[in-house]
């Protein structure tokens, strides 16, 4: 045997030594099969709103990663594209709404998402415009509210708490400026989306606005709200923000270990701290 071949024999040898060591480190099975050589990543694509639910869920990740899941974040800034990327299958789950805006949304469009649990719980509150105080509120003042119909309804519960108007009980949630039984303010009511009240807050004397939309105009719900919700009143729970998903798959391992991982006391805290009162942990 001449020595060329000899080399050519050892780099071939050589070669296909080097290539199996490489696909023992990184070989993946997509069929949930165990290769004895690594565990299976899963992807966990949710959509979220930037603030809070994008920043809660950038805690989690490491939670997630720990437990074979890559959490990936898009981050939506409307109501509406976030449950039909779910309903498209674009996205796993999303992280932004409350169960009756989820009703309301299926309801509306045709679409079968559930939630997978409760998370947080976001008050509600009234803040300043033209006016900067209930009680300097002048006769025939102009009010922005969200127009989807279950967070107009809590907006004007809330107004009601504070004795501005008075609605029909039987109203309850799904009460609209028609079910207003006394105005003595005459106050006027505008229906804006709930995420462009912030950009028009000085455009109306009072503006009530979800915290989510108030933390990302640099609002603090807890120290600039001139009133919010009680943090012990059924909307608590009502109004918690869900884990959403489409039906079938609430019970998925992967859904079950994010929930389970917002839950936790590392997440309870961070939520606590970082948000001191204007986003409350559900457990």
């Amino acid at each position: 045997m001449n020595k060329k071949f000899l080399s050519l024999i050892l780099v071939l040898a050589l070669s296909a030594s080097l290539t199996a060591c490489g696909s023992s480190d990184t070989t993946e099975k997509t069929d949930g099969t165990d290769t004895g050589d690594t565990a299976e990543t899963v992807t966990l694509k949710v959509a979220a709103s930037p603030t809070p639910h994008a920043e809660i869920l950038e805690q989690v990740k490491p939670i997630l990663a720990e437990q074979g899941i890559d959490l990936v974040i898009t981050e939506y800034g409307d109501y509406v594209v976030p449950n039909t990327a779910v309903d498209e299958g674009d996205e796993d789950a999303n992280y932004f709404q409350h169960t009756p805006y989820l009703e309301q949304f299926n309801e509306e469009n045709g679409t079968d998402l559930v939630s997978a649990g409760k998370i947080h719980y976001e008050p509600m509150g009234v803040y300043a415009g033209k006016t900067t105080s209930l009680e300097d509120l002048p006769d025939g003042a102009t009010i922005a509210v969200p127009n989807d119909a279950t967070n107009e309804a809590r907006a004007l519960q809330l107004l009601a708490a504070q004795g501005l108007i008075e609605i029909d009980p039987d109203a309850g949630l799904n009460a609209t400026p028609n079910d207003i039984t006394s105005n003595p303010k005459n106050l006027e009511f505008t229906e804006l989306d709930a995420s462009m009240i912030p950009n028009t807050i000085d455009e109306f004397d009072l503006n009530v606005i979800n915290s989510n939309y108030a933390l990302q105009a640099g609002l603090n719900p807890a120290e600039d709200a001139l009133a919010s919700e009680d943090a012990d009143s059924d909307a608590a729970q009502t109004y918690a923000n869900i884990i959403a998903v489409k039906a079938g798959h609430e019970n998925d391992p992967a859904i079950v270990a994010l929930v389970d991982a917002l839950h936790s006391d590392e997440i309870q805290e961070f939520i606590n701290t970082t948000y001191q009162g204007s986003v409350l942990p559900i457990d």
